[in-house]
């Protein structure tokens, strides 16, 4: 069963509430709340884009960076 659409974009609403925050209050060197938030943000994205693909057959207009 696949997540509701609706609810897939609060949670990417919520976590990119996060990182904001975790990027304003962010320490030197390697931040672990800044990497988490950081993950967070990148599962709610994908499953938000999940959510709508398997619903509604649609997309976002804009694709996750790669690294490098």
């Amino acid at each position: 069963m696949h997540e509701d659409p609706a609810v897939a974009l609060q949670r990417l609403v919520s976590a990119l509430e996060r990182h904001l925050d975790a990027s304003a209050t962010r320490r030197e060197g390697n931040d672990e709340a800044l990497n988490l938030a950081y993950d967070q943000l990148e599962e709610a994205f994908l499953g938000y884009e999940e959510a709508l693909q398997q619903t509604y057959g649609e997309y976002l207009p804009f694709e996750q960076a790669e690294e490098q």
